[in-house]
């Protein structure tokens, strides 16, 4: 499954990258291949050519264990968007944050019931139908909260469109490590799966849907009002939460990847909640108002796409021109779509060559390493010199100056 399904084109920022390139190995991980094949990226090999090795994400570099639990969310004050006969939106979200002490059990990266319908997507009947299920995580479920009342920022993550909250997996743990509460939201009918409490599996409408114009701008509109109801969900008078005690509500900011970046824009010109934010690699089909955008925000994209100048890059450059406060657009040389998340690590780890000229360990640590930074910055008031020019530790990364058109 891909951002856009009926689009056979070059990723433009809102779905993954369609180059079904391999490097001619036949040891290919099992659950790995299963994780490619369920982005579209390749074709499954024959069992008997692959081998069972359990996948998994580059432990957190924090000093603190992570816990993580997930909440069931329903707001009756709307309607789904995307399926009208629904009178209640409901959300599927994920919190991590940092623990006491690690666990018993460490989490599921996704439920079995959600790895197999990823396989069926993917076509893939090969290999076990619960393989994605079983990818190791850092986190462990329902741990106890550790913090001082009031002392946690807490930051939101959005998916891809048509890809799970898992996806982001990596960068919620390490955020956790390092003193954040972090929820991930599963958009509802926008998710190839969604595994309910009661057992419901609801599947991607929104994969179905013609993109006309303007579409991409209601999805950031309806992902936005999202991000609201879980905001008043885990900060209200009755939160879901049993740990949002140690939340400090004066201090919450969102990051996405693909769609889920772009819906950023949305979020914070409609929630004064949102101090900050970031987009990881997503293409903003909203429109930023005369009167601007003054809370900081990063763009941290591929210069494929985003290099200044470029067709690709005309969305983040009408944004740029609205943001009144601080602002960074930073680009990650050798990344393609999915180096932002989870799956590029696991691409490397399969063996598979889906075009970047970067590891995917290497991507998670700087894309780990940036976002906290940003973070820390301006959640934290902590400044960050790492933001403010290019650093010799991370050359991957070139600052750019869209006015100028230039990168550095």
């Amino acid at each position: 499954m891909i951002d856009s399904p009926n689009r056979a084109t070059p990723d433009d920022g809102h779905g993954e990258l369609r180059e079904p390139r391999r490097r001619g190995r036949l040891a290919i991980i099992t659950g790995l291949v299963t994780v490619l094949a369920a982005t579209g990226l390749v074709q499954a090999l024959p069992a008997a050519a692959s081998q069972t090795v359990t996948p998994f994400l580059p432990a957190p570099t924090g000093s603190r264990p992570v816990g993580t639990t997930s909440l069931y969310m329903k707001d009756t004050s709307r309607p789904d968007p995307w399926v009208p006969t629904v009178k209640y939106r409901e959300l599927m979200v994920s919190l991590w944050y940092p623990a006491k002490s690690p666990g018993r059990e460490r989490a599921q990266y996704m439920t079995a019931k959600e790895s197999e319908l990823l396989l069926k997507d993917g076509k893939i009947t090969t290999i076990p139908s619960d393989t994605l299920s079983k990818t190791r995580t850092n986190a462990f479920t329902d741990a106890r909260p550790a913090g001082r009342r009031h002392s946690l920022p807490l930051v939101v993550l959005s998916p891809g469109h048509s890809k799970p909250r898992s996806e982001l997996t990596g960068l919620a743990e390490e955020l956790a490590s390092r003193g954040y509460v972090v929820a991930a939201i599963d958009h509802t009918y926008e998710n190839v799966a969604t595994t309910f409490p009661d057992g419901r599996v609801t599947t991607c409408v929104t994969c179905e849907i013609a993109k006309g114009q303007g579409w991409w701008a209601k999805l950031e509109k309806s992902r936005a009002a999202d991000v609201s109801f879980v905001l008043d969900q885990l900060t209200g008078k009755h939160p879901k939460w049993k740990g949002a005690g140690l939340i400090d509500t004066s201090k919450i900011a969102m990051a996405g990847q693909s769609a889920g970046g772009a819906s950023a824009v949305t979020a914070l010109l409609e929630d004064s909640r949102l101090r900050a934010g970031i987009d990881m690699d997503g293409t903003v089909e909203s429109t930023v108002p005369a009167s601007g955008l003054s809370r900081p925000f990063l763009f941290l994209g591929k210069p494929a796409t985003y290099t200044p100048g470029k067709s690709g890059a005309a969305s983040w450059e009408h944004v740029w021109a609205g943001l009144t406060g601080w602002k960074r657009w930073l680009l990650m040389s050798g990344a393609v779509h999915l180096s932002f998340t989870d799956l590029g690590v696991l691409v490397d780890q399969a063996g598979i060559d889906v075009g970047a000229d970067i590891r995917g360990a290497r991507a998670m640590s700087i894309t780990r390493k940036y976002v906290t930074a940003f973070f820390d910055q301006h959640l934290r008031g902590k400044p960050q010199p790492l933001l403010d020019k290019s650093s010799a530790s991370y050359p991957e990364i070139t600052f750019c100056s869209p006015p100028e058109k230039t990168c550095a």
